[in-house]
This record gives structure tokens, C-alpha cells and sequence, in this order.
């Protein structure tokens, strides 16, 4: 990985890793947004309006995270990479499996699965971050409220 210029305060070797972690995080939030959406079209039965109309805002939400990792990664010099095949290029999670028209229940239950592995590898990232970069971190310590914010709201919703 070429750099274009390294942020004062910080090294060659630690920008690289910054840099890769988010890359890796820049890849499932853009993923997430695609999930998300999948399950808005796909959602049926009782509570669909309620549960379609939930989905959309939180589409806009992991759009906006991504477009944060993105930027925090052109600021410490490197280049983001927002194309379809590098989510799956640097995908280390498990895919969201869940195919065509089913009801509210079974798609929340797989997005709560989603989410538990997002935050998971988000918070994996935060603690390799704080040895390397606080700001980028701190970035990702706001996107793990929000998403765990969602997560209790789907939970929520079948409790």
C-alpha cells in the first residue's frame, strides 16, 4: 500500500494498519446498506409497514458511516475503495444469507445475526485502533453506538 502522505503524529506503519482496518469497516458498512435495503424489499406479513419503514433511515445511517471511514482514510492517506468487489474481496464476515420474500420475524432475526457480527468486527477494530490511531477509533466508537442503538430496536421489535 502506497500512502500519499502521512497525518502528523503518526507513522508510515501505523497509517498502513489504520488504513486497512478501515478499509475492512468501510467494506460491511457499505454491505450493511445493501442488507439493508435487501430486507426493506423483501420484508412481508404483520408489522411490514412498521419494519419497512424502520429500515430505510438505518440504510442512511450506514451510509453516512461509510462515507466517514471513507473520508478517515483519504485524510491519513490512503484510497478508499467503495467498488462492489472489494466488499467481497475484503469480506471476513459471514454473508447475510437470507434470500427472497419472507416475513418480519425471520428478517429481523437475520439482521440481528448481521448486527452481532458488525459490531463484533467493529469492536475488534476499535481495540486494534487505539494502539495505532484514537481519532480513527474514536470514529468507529460512534458508528458501534448507533449500531447497537438499531440492534436494540430490532430486538425490540420481537421481544
Amino acid at each position: 500500500m502506497t500512502l500519499a502522505f502521512i497525518v502528523p503524529g503518526l507513522d508510515e506503519a501505523a497509517s498502513e494498519k489504520a488504513v486497512a482496518i478501515l478499509q475492512n469497516r468501510l467494506a460491511q458498512e457499505q454491505e450493511a446498506a445493501l442488507v439493508l435495503k435487501h430486507a426493506h424489499w423483501n420484508v412481508t406479513g404483520p408489522n411490514f409497514i412498521a419494519v419497512h419503514e424502520m429500515l430505510d433511515p438505518q440504510v442512511e445511517v450506514v451510509l453516512a458511516q461509510a462515507d466517514e471511514t471513507a473520508e478517515r482514510i483519504a485524510t491519513l492517506g490512503g484510497t478508499p475503495d467503495g467498488r462492489a468487489d472489494a466488499i467481497v474481496r475484503t469480506r471476513t464476515w459471514k454473508p447475510f444469507d437470507l434470500e427472497g420474500r419472507a416475513g418480519t420475524e425471520k428478517y429481523l432475526g437475520a439482521l440481528i445475526e448481521y448486527y452481532d457480527a458488525f459490531i463484533a468486527d467493529d469492536r475488534k477494530a476499535i481495540a486494534e485502533l487505539d494502539e495505532l490511531d484514537l481519532v480513527s477509533s474514536n470514529i468507529i466508537q460512534d458508528h458501534v453506538q448507533e449500531l447497537e442503538k438499531f440492534q436494540w430496536f430490532m430486538r425490540s421489535h420481537l421481544a
